[in-house]
């Protein structure tokens, strides 16, 4: 009898103790290989400026971890100070959402060499940019031709050259749209609509925002796409 009271209370102490433990709704996994030493910092956008959410010294070994609270799916920052200059080789964006994120890059080549994998968010945004960076590349060199239409005085050449560009930034814009109605189960669709077509016209971000699930429609982007789209509402 005493046996099976001493069991008893010790299952209730176990219990008691599990209870007490916390844990994160967000891990981040890491690894920069060749980096011995150095800071890195977790960053996030709050009114338009970058703010630390975690700081992690590396020294000696290249893996880390971070572990924190998130309540909706963001797009963070892994912001590394290399104490020589703050170039955009130094941050690594990331759409991170609950549970756990893998991240492995190389100090040689922080962000060429990125990998990152747990995140539906992230794996849909990474197919996006591929496209979008395509449509960048074409406006690059349109706009390198007209640089030298410009410089050789050729008015019908320029004239030419931007009806091209106005043309391909409608199939980027229509591009980005579709994307975002697609995905409209996914927190990205909001972030894309707010950061590459704030500017696009009301009718394809209330479209946009019509498709967004009701999970999506309460989340972080989502919150912030129906705010901007009844202030232009009131301002147009």
């Amino acid at each position: 009898m005493k046996k099976s009271l001493l069991a008893l209370i010790s299952i209730a102490l176990m219990s008691s103790c599990e209870g007490k433990k916390t844990h994160k709704s967000f891990v981040l996994n890491g690894n920069i290989k060749g980096l011995k030493k150095g800071t890195l910092y977790i960053q996030r956008i709050a009114d338009t400026t970058l703010v630390a959410i975690d700081t992690i010294k590396i020294n000696g070994d290249s893996h880390f971890v971070s572990e924190f609270d998130l309540k909706s799916p963001e797009m963070l920052y892994l912001f590394l100070d290399r104490g020589v200059s703050n170039s955009l080789d130094n941050n690594i964006s990331f759409f991170a959402e609950q549970g756990t994120l893998n991240l492995e890059t190389s100090l040689d080549f922080f962000t060429a060499d990125v990998k990152i994998t747990g995140s539906k968010n992230q794996e849909l945004y990474d197919d996006y940019r591929k496209v979008i960076s395509r449509y960048n590349d074409q406006d690059l060199g349109l706009t390198q031709e007209k640089f030298i239409a410009f410089k050789d005085k050729n008015t019908a050449e320029v004239a030419k050259i931007q009806n091209k560009q106005d043309a391909l930034l409608k199939r980027k814009y229509l591009y980005t749209t579709n994307f975002a109605v697609n995905n409209g189960d996914h927190e990205v669709a909001a972030y894309i609509a707010l950061a590459d077509i704030y500017d696009i016209n009301l009718k394809y971000l209330d479209t946009i925002q019509k498709r967004m699930s009701p999970k999506v429609a309460k989340s972080l982007y989502g919150k912030k796409l129906t705010t901007y789209i009844a202030e232009r509402k009131k301002m147009e």
